[in-house]
């Protein structure tokens, strides 16, 4: 016979019910005594009675106790309802793509079945991003394609979908760090100051544009740098960086050298919705701490995104002021570095001996 679990236990898988938290999925089922069903905890069935539900550890126990499995959320079939819940959100991605303007969470909750809480939830689990960010990110994305084609601004603001003239402004002074009409005259073109030197890694490439760093780029030959930042920014002026800029250059150099950061240094990171949200988590590991793959895909709310999480890591621009060198196996060991392990082995060893 199962033994109940405690009233704390209780509490927790019970709010986790309340949430439909997918996370909690794998982790126990619930049963419902006027059903005679057990589900999981993210099933998106009308919320029972708290004083008609059991929890479960397993579905064996819940079988055991003589209760047969929700046909709605089949949690006998965790690896079907991942895939059904991958499909669905592929789906939505679909459909948000396809929309002239973003659909409302509603709109989406709607066209899913399920509530907005718990499509959001979902949504989020399976994407690593809300779908609010993943349609703002996609929408920029068209507004970045248009103008870089040639569109009229107007145009630009049609074919990606910005209901006003203020809206399209505010959302290309974020996305491309100019107004969309200069983005227009100058294609997905920019000016940017960079500068390659000497430091105790060999050679750094650092780079900024007028909102912050854009690259930092480690290795051997100044030339491989510099090819490496123009095919990153194939369509930009590149200029080397002036008297202002030095004072920028040589902070990062600092850095890369093996002092701390200083507290206030301006970013211009670029990618998909996903990248940045990892990046920034990677921001928040400790120096002289390290975190694997699979622990940074949980911090994110992504237990099975380990590999989605490494391939983030992996086109981080910014080496060592985004500190993608933190992140490790799950046994320990390196594993792979953009710029080499040698110089990951010596990040890591010269931020352990000045914690």
């Amino acid at each position: 016979m199962t033994k109940p679990p405690r009233a704390s236990s209780a509490a927790r898988r019970w709010a986790a019910v309340c949430a439909r938290d997918v996370r909690a999925d794998g982790t126990f089922v619930f049963a419902v005594r006027t059903t005679g069903v057990y589900c999981r905890p993210s099933c998106g069935a009308r919320r029972p009675l708290a004083a008609n539900v059991r929890f479960f550890a397993d579905v064996a126990a819940a079988r055991a106790a003589g209760f047969r499995a929700c046909r709605r959320c089949a949690p006998d079939a965790p690896h079907a309802d991942h895939a059904r819940r991958t499909q669905l959100v592929a789906q939505l991605c679909r459909w948000i793509d396809a929309a002239e303007r973003p659909p409302t969470l509603a709109a989406l909750a709607a066209r899913a079945g399920y509530s907005a809480f718990h499509l959001q939830r979902m949504f989020t689990a399976v994407l690593g991003v809300s779908p609010r960010a993943y349609a703002e990110a996609r929408r920029t994305e068209r507004l970045r394609a248009a103008l870089a084609a040639g569109a009229t601004v107007t145009q630009a603001q049609q074919r990606a979908g910005y209901g006003s003239a203020s809206r399209l402004h505010l959302a290309a002074e974020r996305a491309l760090g100019m107004a969309p009409r200069r983005a227009r005259a100058e294609g997905a073109g920019e000016r940017i100051e960079f500068a390659a030197v000497p430091c105790s890694l060999g050679r750094a490439l650092v780079a900024a544009t007028a909102r912050g760093l854009c690259a930092v780029l480690l290795g051997d030959d100044a030339e491989a740098l510099r090819a490496d930042l123009q095919r990153r920014f194939a369509r930009a002026t590149l200029e080397p960086g002036d008297a202002g800029f030095r004072a920028r250059l040589a902070a990062v150099v600092a850095v890369v050298d093996g002092a701390p950061p200083p507290a206030e240094l301006p970013l211009d990171l670029r990618g998909t919705a996903f990248q940045l949200r990892v990046w920034r988590e990677l921001q928040r590991i400790p120096r002289g701490s390290t975190v694997d793959y699979a622990g940074l895909a949980q911090r994110l709310g992504l237990p099975r995104g380990a590999r989605a999480v490494a391939r983030a890591c992996g086109d981080n621009p910014v080496a060592v002021v985004v500190p993608c060198h933190r992140v490790v196996r799950a046994d320990g060991a390196l594993a792979g570095y953009r710029w080499g392990l040698a110089r990951k082995q010596a990040l890591l060893a010269r931020e352990r001996d000045t914690r």
